[in-house]
């Protein structure tokens, strides 16, 4: 059986989409068009391809229009929903769905952003390392939108960098991680409480690794970003 064969699988969907509001209105920003189909499609084709057959979608604002677009199966995966009914952040919605997660560990992906690996790969690297979560991490020329990581030769990460203006190459978090559960039920149960700005700054030095993935990367949270997707996957569609 390979690594993340019964892994459950958790989007982050719920993010108000503020600054893409001027190019998608007022839809929630995974279901924002790219090549006529929802962003959010291609993530759950990503995890149908890894073999894995359950997944969560955190939702929040217009919630029940993800729900009407996806409905309960996408590619052969069973969707359930967690609802959330004020902003919680990435953190605080995962563990508002901490009774629909069925396995150990949980893969989990950002909603508006994507990152080509071989997810199978990612999980058995995991797997093999004493780690509460690890960051899937990939390599951008240009690192000023996003801060950078820094990880040891075991994989180990040592810093986040925040963004500083800095147009440099580097290593930046990906937006997908495969986090134990302990992890997720050591979130505080009730308030906003962000991944990425909290909970993996607190486990540096604690079981916090990096997996370094040459895959290609989109993220599509800024107007700009967002005019890129097309061409990202029409060149995919053509490789």
């Amino acid at each position: 059986m390979a690594a993340l064969d019964c892994a459950t699988a958790v989007i982050l969907a719920g993010g108000l989409g503020t600054r893409l509001r001027p190019v998608v209105g007022e839809n929630p920003k995974v279901l924002a068009s790219v090549r006529n189909r929802p962003f959010l499609a291609y993530l759950l084709e990503q995890i149908a391809q890894a073999n894995i057959r359950h997944a969560v979608l955190c939702i929040g604002y217009r919630g029940d229009q993800v729900r009407s677009v996806l409905g309960d199966t996408y590619a052969g995966i069973r969707l359930v929903y967690s609802q959330e009914s004020s902003p919680l952040g990435t953190a605080g919605a995962l563990r508002l769905a901490m009774p629909l997660l069925q396995s150990d560990p949980i893969l989990v992906m950002n909603g508006d952003s994507l990152c080509e690996a071989d997810f199978q790969a990612f999980g058995a690297w995991h797997l093999t390392r004493t780690a509460d979560a690890t960051l899937l991490l990939t390599q951008v020329p240009d690192t000023r939108r996003f801060g950078r990581v820094q990880v040891d030769e075991e994989g180990r990460v040592l810093a986040f960098e925040e963004k500083d203006g800095r147009n440099t190459p580097g290593w930046i978090n990906a937006g997908v991680y495969l986090i134990s559960r302990r992890l997720i039920q050591a979130i505080p149960a009730s308030g906003a409480v962000s991944l990425e700005r909290e909970v993996f700054p607190a486990r540096v030095g604690r079981g916090l690794y990096g997996y370094r993935s040459q895959g290609r990367f989109l993220d599509i949270g800024t107007p700009d970003a967002y005019a890129m997707a097309e061409q990202f996957f029409a060149a995919k569609t053509q490789a």
